[in-house]
C-alpha cells in the first residue's frame, strides 16, 4: 500500500511548483491545444471549449517504466503539452525517467524550464554546472529530491547494480531538451569540423568517430 503514497508526491510538488510557471499566464480557465490548425503562435491555439474532453487532460504512460534501448543506458518519457493537450497554457508538465544499472542521462539543459526531480527507485549521482563553471552534485536515493535551475547543463547517473526512476516536474508546458554532445556532433546541417576540432582539441579522425557513434540507429 506504500508505493501509490510514494508515487502520489510527485503530483503535489509539481502542483506547487507550477504556482512559479515560468510560461506566460494564462487569461482564461483552459486552452486545450489544438494541435491541427496549422497556426504558429507560443504555445498552441485554442481547441473550441464545447469540443473539450476529460482526455484533453489524461495521460497513464508515467505508470510503468519505459523500454531501454540505447547505448546510454536510460529512458525519457514525457507528459507534457504534446502528450497531454490540456496542458497548453498551465506551465506545467512531468516526465519519468528510468535507468538501466549504469545507465547515464547524459549532459543536457532544459532551455525553457527549471527540473525537480523526485527518486521513486534507485539511487543516482546527479548534478549541474553553474555559469562560473562549478559542480553542484549529490547521491540521491528512493524518496530523495533534486533541483536542476533553468537552463544549466545537467545530469543523472545510476551507479547502482539495480534500476532506477524518477519523475521530473517542470514549470513550462514544453520545457525542452538540448542534449550537449548529441546537439554538437549530430545536427543538421552539421557544426562545421573546424569548429568541433578547435572547441575540443581534437583532430577531424576523432570527430569523424564520436559522429558515428552518436548517429541515430537506421531502423
Amino acid at each position: 500500500m506504500a508505493a501509490p503514497k510514494v508515487f502520489a508526491y510527485p503530483f503535489i510538488f509539481v502542483a506547487l511548483f507550477g504556482i512559479v510557471a515560468s510560461d506566460p499566464d494564462l487569461l482564461q480557465d483552459l486552452c486545450v491545444a489544438n494541435k491541427a490548425a496549422g497556426i504558429k503562435v507560443n504555445g498552441f491555439p485554442c481547441k473550441e471549449e464545447a469540443n473539450v474532453t476529460e482526455d484533453d487532460f489524461f495521460f497513464s504512460g508515467l505508470a510503468n517504466p519505459g523500454v531501454i534501448n540505447n547505448s546510454v543506458g536510460s529512458v525519457v518519457t514525457g507528459a507534457n503539452v504534446e502528450k497531454i493537450p490540456g496542458l497548453n497554457t498551465l506551465g506545467v508538465s512531468l516526465s519519468r525517467i528510468d535507468y538501466e544499472p549504469g545507465g547515464l542521462n547524459p549532459p543536457h539543459t532544459h532551455p525553457r524550464a527549471t527540473e525537480i526531480i523526485f527518486v521513486l527507485d534507485g539511487e543516482l549521482d546527479v548534478g549541474f554546472i553553474t555559469t562560473a563553471n562549478k559542480l553542484i552534485s549529490k547521491s540521491i536515493k528512493k524518496g530523495d529530491v533534486f533541483v536542476f535551475p533553468k537552463g544549466l547543463v545537467h545530469f543523472q547517473k545510476n551507479n547502482g547494480d539495480k534500476p532506477a526512476s524518477v519523475i521530473a516536474g517542470f514549470n513550462s508546458q514544453l520545457p525542452g531538451t538540448q542534449s550537449i554532445a548529441a546537439t554538437l556532433f549530430t545536427s543538421t546541417p552539421a557544426v562545421p569540423d573546424d569548429v568541433l576540432t578547435k572547441a575540443f582539441q581534437i583532430g577531424t579522425k576523432e570527430v569523424d568517430k564520436i559522429k558515428n557513434k552518436l548517429a541515430p540507429k537506421k531502423s
